[in-house]
């Protein structure tokens, strides 16, 4: 599946972040925040805004299947071709609820004799006549049909038939069927827009992984492929779309005399249930034909006309062209459509030939001028095509649509491909991207971090997923981002000249069939012994299972006197039980330079090697440098000789170590010190040489170390604060500066700037909160400007720090004009969002109280906004003990709108404050009123447990302070 909100892979904007969304490709959650295009949390007729199933970040969250048992199929019968209409009962106008009635005949190939037929059906109702009949060509093969029995915890349909269904022969099961069109987002559904300001609904679907059963009875696993011949019958206003091009538009009266119009398609190429696609719209689109490939971009009128959808039209030619070269196959379908809609559960979804995305995957509004926007576009385009690759050799749903997973449990190969794909075209189609530093931050680092809390492989056991498990915990960043993260180590130590070849043979022999990992590592065992330029310590499949079958990740450990690297699981050392093993073993590929030189391809395939190579001399200047520009997917601990010689060769000549690596070497040793492993100090020696250090995405990194977004608030409360500004300011004025000037100058030659657009935000908010002078004066500037001019556009890469720190250093009449902005009927929602969060910076408490009382009511506010202005102002300075104290007023009024959830999320931010029992009885005198006992146990060990976490963080705040004294002059 594309990338999805939540379980899923998915994107989500900075709006939808800040809410509780998160996952999947960190990326995306960085990103879409320069365009959210739903609806205003003001109270007006507007639609509703997407359902971020989030997990919720990828976040992102998608009802899970039932954990309940995840049925298998006898394997009896093998379908091969499925005759299928679809009758969505919808007018437009109506008020609904609506059904949707259909007719599938599915041919079926006999293996094994049997007298029943079993299929999957959910939340179906049988409709007519159920029948099995021989082809046409044996019409006395007919079988009788005892009963139809529907099993709903399986999800299954059994036909109990009066005779037997013989060994290698064709039958065709006949089966009529009705369900209810819900507004779900799964399986068939319906969903309701505004265009051109007039109500609107259109019918779509989403399949993967197991929703096409909801639709029409159907063999609904991957490895069950079959050609579909399909009908939609649908009102005469709408177009439908599906995988196939139209060869046929006719009419038809339903039993009361009134006009459908029927559309039928082509015959489909072999393709799994879970890729049938169906979109019944009043849509309009842009098109053009690229080697012999109609593409058609639909969306809301108003998008198309306004030009919203040209962008995605331009880069998608050149998207499969550039993976049709790369993998050197063509492209099987004559037509591509991408069809934007306006609800949407996934970033975007790679059904054959039918495309479906969230309209904030792939409009690009004018305001979005900027690269980072394009940026998430060409990412998810790009992520999906690399699926019709596969498909078309190209929809890479395993990388997959070409080549599907014979089970659930290779899901990785479709995301991971398609993720790591998804880099390559994305920076085709936009040169300027740096791949490998974004692939990096967004992709590698995040998942590190993930991958140590996690006990889960990448490939699960097929017989763990047959049984009690849901389907959608798979769809997480471990199947995206670890998946991508493998296949780019993959290609680095094979070369990708190696890995495409074998991915090109691989392809050409699988194409339209299924496969397992098992098989991509043959193919590319066969191209390594073809060669002798790649030599590898053990086999491709002895190599891989080691990092597809185990859990986590390794961390390596050098010694430079002795050139010993040992291996061991990455694990927290912190909360290690005395009784838990970590036996695990990889074969690690480690790419190194020596005093800035690159050194050959080495490996270590045991606990522990010598590596006489990699012992040093007495000289400072001899340094080693592992795991160059992250090529592997682990982490690396340095004895503290090396650390103490990288750190001198950062402060002399940061530019002898690669970018990529200055990155990796923080956020490695930042991770260690979190996990135990090495102390505080040895982290904070490597930031001494950053005021030399001028690439932001290196920046953030530190930033989001030393100052977690959820720690401001705290840290300034502690002695560790003013050393923190001493020590930080001084090494930041020199970034700072470079880009001040840009942001008072000219802000358009940061167009092409991408860290710019992601991370220069983070930058100068913490310049601001660290009270530099003249990031408080520029905020005050630059929003001055807006309220003399409200015309004018405060630069959108740091609108959000200018309007917080622009109300905090002013009074109630800068106060007052972010809430008229915000009031203002032209205001678009990403300027709602972040004026609904700077009147949360106001610096006097009566602000806060009357910005809260605003709040609660109804006629200023939805009611979905009041939680969001309690959540920022509890997370400020002053503003804790006024939201606690404003919720535990009016808590009658509340609970009746949010329930327990609301003080659940107040009372977390609470105990960040939290560091003796006498405070958490405070906190407990209200919840123990309000609570139900086991609700109130369970907030009383999550402030306990805070408490805990709190008075770690203290202790290690005095080891940061006491560090700083010493080094803030140097």
């Amino acid at each position: 599946e594309g990338m999805r909100t939540s379980g899923r892979g998915l994107y989500v904007g900075r709006r939808a972040a800040a809410m509780g969304a998160a996952l999947l490709l960190a990326l995306l959650v960085a990103l879409l925040a320069l365009a959210s295009l739903y609806g205003r949390c003001r109270q007006e007729a507007v639609p509703p805004p997407p359902s971020r199933r989030t997990p919720g970040p990828a976040a992102p969250p998608a009802p899970a299947l039932a954990a309940s048992s995840v049925r298998r199929l006898p394997h009896h019968l093998l379908p091969l071709h499925y005759d299928l209409e679809l009758w969505p009962r919808v007018r437009p106008g109506q008020a609904g609820p609506f059904a949707f009635t259909g007719q599938v005949n599915i041919t079926v190939y006999c293996l094994q004799d049997t007298d029943t037929a079993v299929l999957h059906s959910a939340g179906l109702r049988s409709r007519g006549p159920t029948a099995v009949r021989g082809p046409l060509s044996e019409p006395g093969a007919a079988v009788e049909v005892a009963g139809l029995r529907q099993e709903e915890a399986g999800e299954v349909a059994v036909l109990e038939l009066r005779g037997q269904l013989r060994a290698g022969r064709r039958y065709v099961l006949q089966l009529g069927f009705q369900g209810r069109l819900e507004e779900d987002l799964d399986g068939l559904f319906l969903t309701r827009y505004t265009d051109r300001g007039q109500s609107s609904m259109l019918i779509a679907s989403q399949m993967e992984p197991t929703y096409a059963r909801k639709v029409y009875p159907c063999f609904d696993e991957p490895a069950m492929k079959a050609t579909f011949n399909i009908r939609i019958i649908h009102d005469l206003h709408y177009v439908a779309l599906s995988n196939m091009p139209a060869i046929d538009v006719s009419q038809v009266k339903d039993e009361t005399g009134n006009l459908w119009t029927v559309t039928t398609f082509n015959t489909s190429l072999k393709m799994s249930t879970y890729l049938t696609a169906f979109v019944i719209c009043d849509f309009d689109y842009v098109t053009r034909t690229d080697r012999g490939n109609e593409i058609r971009i639909w969306a809301r009128k108003e998008a198309v006309k306004n030009g919203y959808v040209d962008y995605a039209l331009n880069i998608t030619g050149q998207i499969f062209s550039f993976l049709e070269d790369k993998l050197n196959v063509s492209y099987p379908l004559p037509k591509t459509d991408l069809v934007a809609l306006p609800d949407f559960g996934a970033g975007g979804m790679e059904n054959w030939g039918l495309m479906i995305f969230q309209e904030a995957s792939l409009l690009n509004l004018p305001i979005d001028e900027f690269t980072s926007r394009k940026a998430v576009i060409a990412l998810i385009v790009s992520h999906e095509l690399g699926h019709q690759a596969y498909t078309f050799f190209f929809q890479f749903k395993w990388f997959g649509n070409l080549v599907t997973m014979n089970w659930w449990n290779d899901l990785w190969l479709n995301e991971g491909l398609a993720s790591y794909f998804e880099y390559l075209g994305a920076t085709f189609v936009e040169p300027k991207l740096s791949l490998d530093k974004i692939f990096y931050a967004h992709v590698v680092q995040p998942v590190l971090r993930e991958d140590s809390e996690i006990v889960r492989p990448l490939s699960e056991s097929e017989d763990k997923i047959k049984g009690s498990f849901s389907l959608m915990s798979l769809f997480d960043n471990i199947t995206y981002s670890k998946g991508a993260s493998i296949t780019w180590m993959l290609s680095g130590f094979l070369s990708e000249k190696l890995f495409i070849r074998a991915l090109t043979s691989y392809l050409k022999e699988f194409s339209f069939s299924n496969s397992n990992q098992d098989d991509l590592w043959t193919h590319i065992q066969m191209v390594v012994d073809a060669q002798d330029e790649v030599q590898l310590p053990a086999s491709v499949k002895k190599i891989m299972d080691s990092w597809t079958c185990q859990n986590g990740f390794p961390v390596l450990t050098l010694n430079l006197t002795t050139g010993i690297i040992r291996q061991e699981q990455f694990f927290n050392k912190n909360n290690r039980k005395s009784t838990d093993s970590y036996n695990n073993t990889w074969i690690i590929p480690i790419s190194w330079m020596r005093n800035g030189s690159s050194q050959p391809l080495t490996w270590l395939d045991k606990s522990s090697k010598m590596f006489p190579e990699m012992q040093v001399s007495e000289s400072e200047y001899d340094w080693i440098l592992l795991n160059v520009n992250l090529s592997g997917y682990y982490r690396v601990n340095y004895d503290q000789l090396n650390l103490k010689r990288l750190a001198c060769m950062l402060e002399n000549d940061p530019k002898a170590i690669p970018a990529v690596s200055r990155f990796q070497l923080i956020d490695d040793v930042f991770a260690l010190t979190d996990f135990g492993y090495v102390p505080i100090e040895t982290a904070l020696e490597l930031t001494k040489y950053l005021a030399r250090e001028d690439e932001l995405f290196i920046w953030n990194v530190v930033l989001l170390n030393l100052i977690p977004d959820n720690l401001e608030s705290t840290l300034k409360k502690h002695e560790v604060y003013p050393l923190l500004k001493k020590y930080l300011l001084k090494r930041m004025l020199p970034i700072y500066h470079y880009y001040a000037g840009f942001i008072r100058q000219n802000v358009d030659a940061l167009e092409d700037d991408y860290f710019a657009q992601v991370y220069l935000e983070k930058l100068f908010a913490t310049a601001c909160w660290l009270g530099l002078q003249d990031c408080l004066d520029l905020s005050s500037e630059l929003y001055a400007k807006w309220m003399d001019n409200p015309k004018y556009k405060i630069p959108f890469l740091i609108r959000r720090t200018v309007c917080c720190y622009g109300v905090a250093m002013g009074s109630d009449k800068e106060w007052n004009f972010a809430w008229e902005m915000y009031n203002h009927t032209d205001s678009i929602e990403e300027d709602e969002d972040i004026l609904l969060y700077a009147m949360s910076c106001a610096k006097e408490s009566w602000l806060l109280y009357r910005y809260l009382q605003y709040g609660l009511s109804n006629t200023l506010f939805s009611s979905n906004c009041t939680s969001v202005i309690i959540s920022h102002v509890v997370t400020k300075d002053i503003g804790h003990y006024i939201a606690w104290e404003f919720v535990t007023e009016n808590w009658p009024l509340l609970s009746q709108g949010y329930g327990q959830e609301l003080l659940h999320d107040v009372l977390k931010v609470m105990g960040r404050f939290v560091k003796t029992d006498v405070q958490i009885q405070e906190l407990q005198v209200f919840y123990n009123a309000t609570l139900e006992e086991d609700e109130r146990e369970a907030i009383t060990l999550l402030l306990e447990s805070a408490k805990l976490e709190n008075i770690e963080r203290r202790k290690l705040q005095i080891k940061v302070a006491s560090w700083l004294e010493k080094n803030v002059d140097n």
